[in-house]
């Protein structure tokens, strides 16, 4: 489905990414694992049109590389950024129906806006039960769901997700990515996940990708990564022991 080839991304002259390649297939979830500032975000801001680069992005064997970031929506391709970004002084059901709309007024779903609805609220029932509500008023993990839930009005061929986890509760964190499972399993929608809780992103990925300073080092499926000693040494922290030392210290 989508197959990115020697792509690099600049930031006027600082280069951001060298020579990466990345495959999502159908009805996968991908992870990209790295620290702060590898380099996992500018990949989604190249595959949405929205950084300068050179190298192929391929979706569908259609090039995309130079097209235009509403152009790249409205091929399914729809991006949730990090940070949420609802708008708060709409409800949640209006903030819902934004997400059918593109750039120039375009809407990005040829189906039925009720019939779309009822999706989003069979998968995010929390949400129709606030669809009142003002965006503002809700918490971080319903914001979260909400942001989601926005980018599923589009009905996405491919679903890009930035960080879905930054700043909510463990327990909440365990919902969203509940959902996202979910929406992959239900839908049958791809997901290009990055995520920095590493342990996370390679349990909920079949497939996953390690990006250090703008090039990929370490790839396969997930269940191998999370056994593979680099990787728990850079991202997941060392193996717990019980240790008498452990056992006692404070």
């Amino acid at each position: 489905m989508l197959t990115i080839e020697n792509l690099c991304a600049f930031y006027g002259k600082i280069q951001a990414l060298h020579n990466v390649n990345i495959e999502v297939g159908d009805h996968e979830i991908v992870a990209l694992v790295g620290s702060n500032g590898a380099g996992k975000t500018t990949i989604l801001n190249s595959i949405s049109g929205y950084t300068t680069t050179t190298g192929s992005v391929r979706y569908n064997g259609e090039e995309i590389s130079k097209k235009k970031s509403h152009r790249i929506s409205r091929m399914g391709i729809l991006h949730v950024p990090e940070g949420r970004h609802v708008f708060p002084g709409l409800t949640v059901e209006q903030n819902l129906t934004v997400g059918t709309v593109a750039w120039g007024g375009v809407r990005l779903s040829k189906g039925n806006l009720q019939e779309d609805l009822r999706n989003v609220y069979n998968i995010f029932p929390r949400l129709e039960e606030r669809k009142k509500q003002l965006a503002w008023s809700l918490s971080g993990g319903e914001q979260q769901m909400l942001a989601l839930g926005r980018a599923l009005m589009g009905r996405p061929k491919l679903l890009l997700l930035d960080e879905p986890s930054m700043g909510l509760a463990p327990i909440i964190i365990d919902e969203v990515f509940v959902k996202i499972k979910e929406i992959n399993q239900r839908l049958g929608t791809p997901v290009l996940l990055v995520e920095q809780n590493a342990r996370r992103a390679l349990k909920a990925s079949d497939r996953a990708y390690v990006i250090e300073r703008g090039k990929i080092t370490l790839s396969g499926p997930s269940a191998d990564l999370l056994r593979d000693e680099r990787v728990r040494e850079a991202y997941l922290g060392k193996r717990k022991t019980n240790s008498p030392q452990e056992k006692g210290a404070v």
